[in-house]
């Protein structure tokens, strides 16, 4: 059942919809994961209205390209230039700031920083890299961190934990506070819940924050993230999610739905009264 309080009711003026991917359109996992029920039909009702429409994701383990492949094989159409994900956004950051990275990331990812120089590192970047934190990795992030004059650690998001087709599994933001409280260094963050990540995706819509929606599985991350820039958050009880959520003491979701696809039917149904 969706939340009381009628989100929906004051909907009538969302020029533009964000969505997260894992666990709102998909649940990720061995084989490329299964996608969410009703989910499918959900993307294309909404593309199909009017309403502008971008994924925003921290999706870190692989490009863009191999996650809008794997996302048209589960059924979503949903198109490259559509998908804001962290690690364009990271080599723009770089360059923009004249850093050399360590990189301690999933080799699916490392496509997305071919051309980008490595060479004598002057900051640390770290991403979802799964089975790549190892001991022996996080020590070599660490010791590159400890050596700089003036540390610089850089995370591609700050999730604590996800959910996997097999069940919850920790996020990048657990290494990244390693690393932070190892080095007496706070990250700067690239992707969701920075502002800049969301600012990004509204200014390619064409969508003022006071007229657009995120609709995510993370409280803290999606949630609140979109509503620090002036968007509404609805939280899906689908992916992360869990009733604690409801009770949040800091984020407080503009609504609760059971998935996307309630999420999408409300939206339309009341949009223009």
């Amino acid at each position: 059942m969706a939340s009381s309080g009628s989100w929906y009711d004051s909907c009538s003026d969302i020029q533009g919809v964000l969505l997260d991917i894992s666990g709102v359109l998909y649940d990720s996992g061995a084989g490329g994961g299964v996608a969410i029920p009703g989910s499918v039909e959900a993307v294309k009702k909404l593309k199909q209205s009017g309403l502008s429409v971008r994924f925003c994701t921290n999706e870190t383990q692989c490009t863009r390209d191999h996650l809008v492949t794997k996302l048209s094989g589960l059924g979503f159409q949903v198109h490259r230039d559509e998908v804001f994900a962290p690690a364009p956004a990271a080599c723009i950051f770089l360059k923009d700031r004249n850093l050399r990275p360590h990189l301690l990331i999933h080799p699916g990812c490392r496509p997305e920083f071919e051309g980008v120089d490595c060479n004598n590192p002057n900051c640390v970047l770290i991403g979802d890299a799964s089975d790549e934190f190892s001991y022996k990795n996080l020590n070599e992030a660490f010791r590159v961190l400890v050596g700089l004059q003036d540390p610089i650690l850089i995370s591609m998001g700050k999730g604590r934990y996800y959910k996997e087709t097999d069940g919850l599994t920790l996020d990048v933001g657990v290494f990244m506070k390693a690393l932070e409280y190892s080095c007496d260094v706070e990250a700067e963050v690239v992707g969701k819940p920075a502002k800049a990540f969301f600012l990004a995706a509204l200014q390619d819509m064409g969508v003022q924050p006071q007229h657009a929606l995120m609709v995510g599985d993370d409280v803290v991350n999606d949630i609140g993230g979109a509503q620090s820039v002036g968007m509404r958050g609805l939280q899906v009880r689908t992916g992360k999610y869990r009733p604690e959520d409801e009770h949040h003491p800091t984020v407080h979701p503009d609504g609760f739905v059971d998935n996307l696809k309630q999420a999408v039917d409300l939206l339309l149904q009341h949009r223009g009264q």
